[in-house]
C-alpha cells in the first residue's frame, strides 16, 4: 500500500541520513539461529485497516486492535465486531508517521472502565499535535463512551515523522508516554536534549485524578519542581514496553544503529544519548559519554532499517520462552528474542520466521505476542 510505504520510510528515517564516528564501533551481541519459533495469522482480524497497537486488560479473551486511520476493533471469539470499541477517525492526522499509535487499559479497569487513548489530531496547516485522551467504557462493554477526557497535548509542528511513541502504564501505577524528537533529521529542533520540550522523552504523569498530576518524585532537570520529564535523549522511542521491574526501550536510529535500552523501571532522570550518540557510536564525531545511558543492545544498517520493539514474554503457552523480549525489523520482518543475565545480552533469531512488513507488537490478556503488519495482517507467536 502506497501509504504504508511512506509510513515506512518515515518510521526508517532513511530520508536524512546521520554522521558518525566510524572510529567507536559497537560489540553487539551475538545473533544465533536456534530460537524456534513461528508467526501464525490470526485469520479473524481479516478486515482490519492499518492495524497500529493489539492490547487487552489481563484475563480478558478479546483483542484491542487500534487501526491507524482512528478506530480500535474487537476480535471476540473469533471473530471481528463490525462495531468500533472507539472511532476518533474524523480528528486523526494519519500523514507521515502520525495516525491512533496506542492505547493502555487502566490498571483498574475492572473497576473504572478507562482506557488511554493515544493519537495525532489533526490541526489544520501543521503535523498535528500528540494527544492522549481518556474514555470510559459505556454500557455496553464493547463500546467506549465519547467524547473522552483530554490527559496531555503536545504541539508537534515541525515536521510529520518522529511522534514516537506508546501510551502505557509502569509497574509504579504511573502513566508513562514516549515521544520522538520532533521529525526532520538530525535532531535539526533541538528537542531530544532540552530539559525544557517535551519531545524526544519519556513522560511520567499521575492520572489517579485529572488534570493529571507531576509525580513528586520525577527528575527536576536543574528547575526548582519536578517536571512531566522522566528520560531525556530520545530519537523516535516508537515501541516501549515493561516487565516488572525493568523497562524495555526500542529507539528507532537514524542513518547507522537500531537500539535497545534495558534499564530499572525505577531509573529516573536518565539520557539516553540522541543526538550525542546514534546507538553505541559518537553521531557526528568524537563525543562525550559520561552520564549518558548506552543500549545494552544495538544493530547496524543493511538490509536492517528501524527496530520495531515488541514484549518480554509472560504468557503460559510457550514456558520456554519466558523472560525473553522479542522485537524485530522494519525492512527485514525477523523475530528475534533478547535475554539479560549479569547485565550481558544475548540475542537470538527463528530462522523461519518472517512478519514480512512489522509495524507492531501487540500483548493480549494472557501474556500472549502478537505482530501488526502493513499487510494488515495480525501474526500470533506461536510453537514451530
Amino acid at each position: 500500500m502506497p501509504t504504508w510505504r511512506s509510513l515506512s520510510a518515515c518510521v526508517a528515517l532513511l530520508s536524512v541520513a546521520g554522521c558518525w564516528d566510524s572510529d567507536i564501533m559497537s560489540n553487539p551481541a551475538p545473533v544465533s539461529a536456534s530460537f524456534d519459533f513461528r508467526l501464525q495469522q490470526v485469520a479473524s482480524a481479516a478486515g482490519l485497516s492499518s492495524p497500529m497497537d493489539l492490547q487487552a486488560p489481563p484475563g480478558d479473551s478479546r483483542l484491542f486492535i487500534a487501526e491507524r486511520p482512528g478506530r480500535i476493533r474487537i476480535v471476540e471469539n473469533g471473530v471481528l465486531l463490525t462495531a468500533p470499541f472507539l472511532d476518533i477517525s474524523s480528528r486523526v492526522y494519519t500523514q507521515g508517521e502520525a495516525g491512533l499509535l496506542s492505547f493502555a487499559f487502566d490498571p483498574q479497569f475492572s473497576t473504572n472502565g478507562f482506557v488511554y487513548v493515544h493519537f495525532i489530531e489533526d490541526v489544520p496547516n501543521t503535523p498535528g499535535d500528540i494527544v492522549v485522551e481518556r474514555y470510559a467504557v459505556s454500557a455496553d462493554p464493547d463500546v467506549l463512551q465519547t467524547p473522552g477526557t483530554e490527559v496531555i497535548r503536545i504541539p508537534h509542528r515541525d515536521a510529520n515523522n518522529h511522534y514516537g511513541g506508546r501510551v502505557a502504564f509502569g509497574p509504579d501505577g504511573m502513566l508513562y508516554l514516549s515521544t520522538g524528537d520532533g521529525g526532520g533529521g538530525n535532531n535539526q529542533f533541538g528537542h531530544a536534549q532540552d530539559a525544557a520540550s517535551f519531545l524526544g522523552k519519556m513522560l511520567r504523569l499521575d492520572v489517579g485524578s485529572l488534570p493529571y498530576a507531576i509525580p513528586p518524585d520525577n527528575p527536576t532537570w536543574g528547575m526548582a519542581q519536578p517536571s512531566e520529564i522522566w528520560a531525556i535523549g530520545l530519537r523516535n522511542p516508537f515501541r516501549y514496553a515493561f516487565d516488572g521491574s525493568e523497562l524495555y526501550i526500542a529507539d528507532v536510529g537514524q542513518g547507522a544503529r537500531e537500539e535497545v535500552d534495558v534499564v530499572s523501571a525505577a531509573a529516573a532522570g536518565l539520557n539516553y544519548g540522541w543526538s550525542i550518540m546514534e546507538g553505541t557510536q559518537c553521531f557526528d564525531g568524537p563525543c562525550q559519554t559520561p552520564g549518558l545511558t548506552g543500549p545494552v543492545y544495538d544493530y547496524g544498517h543493511g538490509p536492517e532499517c528501524a527496530i520495531i520493539g515488541g514484549y518480554v514474554y509472560r504468557g503460559t503457552a510457550m514456558p520456554e520462552l519466558q523472560g525473553t523480549y522479542l522485537f524485530s525489523d522494519l525492512c527485514t520482518g525477523f523475530l528475534r528474542g533478547l535475554t539479560m543475565q549479569s547485565g550481558t545480552a544475548t540475542v537470538v533469531q527463528a530462522p523461519t520466521a518472517n512478519a514480512g512488513t512489522p509495524l507492531s507488537f501487540g500483548q493480549d490478556g494472557a501474556g500472549e505476542i502478537y505482530i501488526l503488519n502493513a499487510g494488515n495482517q495480525v501474526l500470533k507467536v506461536v510453537r514451530p
